[in-house]
């Protein structure tokens, strides 16, 4: 499995967006500068994202993008889903290449299918407020809530 660009420049969007969650719209400029993704190929990244419902996007000068949903809510299959397509495909065999067993092609067919829904399962776990918790154990600063 290879994330592409497209993929790998989309999350990394969206976790910035979701580290500053909740204090207005951030322009694409600030996030392409902080993210080192070319402006040009984050706008085309961002009205995807907008269009598939992650984002909102306000004009004018005081303009920018912020999370449609809370940090919470959105999950890494979420965004992969949007960015990627279907992540593990389930027809991994070619087309033009005619087994003398069939069984053979449905043992490999099981094992994609369990690879398929282990890695799902585990990108549908992680949200974007989970990596913001584990940049901030990483940087030593904790949020703590009363």
């Amino acid at each position: 499995m290879r994330i592409s660009s497209r993929g790998e420049y989309g999350l990394r969007a969206l976790f910035d967006l979701a580290q500053l969650y909740g204090r207005g719209p951030v322009q694409s400029e600030e996030i392409a500068q902080r993210q080192g993704i070319p402006v040009n190929y984050l706008n085309q990244l961002l009205i995807q994202l907008r269009k598939a419902g992650l984002i909102e996007s306000l004009r004018g000068p005081q303009g920018g993008h912020l999370l449609a949903r809370a940090p919470t809510s959105i999950t890494l299959l979420d965004a992969l889903r949007v960015l990627e397509g279907p992540l593990v495909t389930s027809d991994a065999g070619r087309d033009d290449v005619v087994a003398t067993q069939p069984e053979d092609l449905d043992v490999l067919a099981d094992v994609w299918t369990t690879v398929r829904r282990t890695f799902e399962q585990q990108l549908q776990s992680i949200t974007l407020d989970d990596l913001c918790q584990r940049k901030r154990q990483r940087t030593g600063y904790e949020m703590y809530h009363i």
